[in-house]
C-alpha cells in the first residue's frame, strides 16, 4: 500500500508540474505574443480545461501523499503532500480574483487592462509551477532515497 500511495503521489504531482511548467513557460507566452485580444479570447476555454485536469491532479497527489505518510513513508512524505496540495486554496483565494476579472463577460479582450490581469495571472500561476516542481523533486527524491 505504501509503494502505491508513493507512486501515485509522485506521478501525479510530477503531471502536474509539468503542465503548470509547460503553460508558464509555452502555453501562455505564446499566447501573449499574439496580443492581449487573442490572448484573452484563447485564456477562457485554456483556463476552463485545464482548471480541472490540474486540480484533479494536485488534489489525487495530496491525498496520495497524506496516505504515503500514514502508510509509515515518514514525515517528509507529509511535507511533500502539503506542498503539492497548496496550489489548491492559493488557486482559490489568491489566482481566483484574477480569474474572475479575466472572466467577466463583455470584457474588452484588447484593452490594457486585460493585458494587465493576463500577466499578473501568468506571475500567479508560476507559483502554482513552483510548488508543483518542490513537491515533485522532494517525492522523487524520497523515492530514490529509499
Amino acid at each position: 500500500m505504501l509503494a502505491a500511495a508513493q507512486f501515485l503521489a509522485t506521478l501525479c504531482g510530477a503531471i502536474f508540474a509539468g503542465a503548470a511548467i509547460y503553460v508558464n513557460l509555452v502555453e501562455h507566452p505564446a499566447r501573449m505574443s499574439c496580443g492581449p485580444n487573442i490572448a484573452a479570447t484563447v485564456w477562457v476555454p485554456s483556463y476552463k480545461r485545464a482548471a480541472v485536469m490540474q486540480a484533479s491532479l494536485a488534489i489525487v497527489s495530496f491525498l496520495a501523499g497524506i496516505g504515503a505518510w500514514l502508510c509509515g513513508g515518514g514525515p517528509w512524505w507529509l511535507a511533500g503532500a502539503v506542498l503539492i496540495g497548496l496550489p489548491v486554496p492559493f488557486t482559490l483565494f489568491v489566482i481566483k480574483p484574477t480569474n474572475d476579472q479575466l472572466l467577466v463577460p463583455g470584457r474588452d479582450p484588447a484593452s490594457a487592462d486585460t493585458r494587465v490581469l493576463l500577466e499578473r495571472w501568468a506571475r500567479l500561476h508560476a507559483v502554482r509551477s513552483v510548488l508543483g516542481l518542490a513537491a515533485t523533486l522532494l517525492y522523487l527524491g524520497l523515492i530514490l532515497r529509499d
